[in-house]
């Protein structure tokens, strides 16, 4: 199972919200390409990267940013946030992005999803992140009203590969993710599901791979110390 530390931006910063609250935010590190560096020297090979400026106002703040994370760390790179737009995409493509996560785009447009999908095939994916099983949009800020399984099961036929599902409860909290739930996404959906949200243990990333997760983002539990990126790699099957 693919381990993903996660590095969130804002204003330029590695930051960590609380159930995605922007009033809560802490700040980790005025440095995020120098915490990229650190997560590929303890053996990272795949790294989980969100503009939360760009979730929230739809812009592309921390572009060039990115584009040098992706060049200096070497790592495969999957990046979300206020990608509404297939010249966002290619934009991001081109400057070494592995992977583009859609979100708003992806709820507000399931058309241009589909369209994405078809044609980058799995270098976009969709983040799905739920409120009580509705999707939340906007940077978590508004309640789509949508069933997260049944859009899934839309995009599958469009040809989705994966999907990055994040239990906003969860997020932040340090008290384990929602188990039951990625257990019945993976015996529902034919996709390839990275869990997101409270995952704090390595008994936790275990019981996620037996469970049949391709992944798992690890943020706060790392930065916390609750964990290291050696042994959620060892979990993993990364070691």
């Amino acid at each position: 199972m693919k381990i993903f530390p996660a590095i969130d931006l804002i204003g330029g910063q590695a930051v960590r919200l609380t159930k995605g609250d922007y009033d809560r935010v802490k700040i980790y590190d005025p440095d995020p390409v120098k915490r990229a560096l650190f997560f590929a020297k303890e053996g990272a090979k795949n790294l989980h990267l969100v503009d939360l400026d760009g979730a929230r106002t739809g812009e592309m703040p921390n572009a060039s940013l990115i584009a040098k994370i992706c060049k200096e760390s070497g790592m495969f790179v999957e990046v979300g946030g206020g990608i509404r737009s297939k010249e966002r995409i290619e934009g991001y493509l081109n400057a070494g992005v592995g992977r583009c996560i859609l979100g708003t785009a992806a709820i507000e447009d399931p058309v241009f999803a589909e369209e994405m999908i078809r044609q980058y095939g799995d270098r976009v994916t969709i983040g799905i992140d739920t409120k009580g099983g509705k999707i939340a949009t906007r940077g978590w800020m508004e309640d789509s009203g949508l069933n997260g399984i049944e859009f899934c099961e839309r995009m599958q036929k469009a040809g989705l590969s994966s999907v990055i599902w994040t239990d906003i409860e969860k997020d932040g909290m340090l008290s384990g993710c929602n188990m039951s739930l990625y257990e019945a996404l993976c015996s529902r959906l034919s996709l390839q599901i990275i869990a997101s949200g409270g995952v704090t243990g390595k008994e936790e990333i275990l019981a996620l791979k037996k469970a049949g997760c391709g992944g798992a983002i690890l943020g706060k539990a790392l930065y916390e110390g609750v964990i290291t990126l050696k042994e959620a790699l060892a979990a993993g099957g990364e070691d």
